[in-house]
């Protein structure tokens, strides 16, 4: 018998730390590589983390050693001027109260350009990747990046 209940503790135990891990990682809170839509490279990682229900996200690193050292010299609010490497991009973002795959509410700063957009996020493909959706009014008017999970 107590082999039995032994086994069952330890399958309960084991799908339980499976489906804790299977909802950490549909939500956008991780490491991801930013890839460019151009020569799709990886350009960045940003790391986005979550305090209070609010996600926050910040370039952790930056791909290309010539800008190493690169300020965001065209943005126009308070992060003008302030170094890429650490800069929050992401602001603001909280779950959805309506769809529980997507994250939206906040911005995003496109720090080639200095512009800020509202911004919705979805994690696709059982959290290893996320759809990061940058708009101006309407979803409809906007693009969409992928993001790939590092951790």
């Amino acid at each position: 018998m107590k082999p039995l209940f032994a086994t069952a503790v330890a399958l309960g135990l084991g799908l339980s730390a499976n489906l804790a891990l299977a909802q950490a990682a549909t939500t956008p809170v991780g490491v991801w590589k930013t890839i460019d839509d151009e020569t799709k490279q990886e350009r960045s990682t940003v790391r986005i983390s979550e305090v209070g229900g609010v996600l926050t996200g910040k370039i952790e690193k930056i791909t290309d050693p010539a800008k190493q050292t690169a300020k965001c010299d065209e943005c126009t609010d308070e992060r003008k001027g302030q170094p890429l490497l650490g800069l929050t991009i992401l602001r603001n973002v909280k779950k959805n109260g309506n769809d529980a795959e997507l994250w939206d509410g906040g911005d995003i700063l496109d720090p080639a350009n200095g512009k800020v957009y509202r911004v919705r996020l979805r994690p696709v493909d059982g959290g290893k990747k996320l759809e990061v959706r940058g708009f101006i009014g309407m979803p409809m008017l906007g693009r969409t990046q992928t993001w790939v999970r590092v951790e």
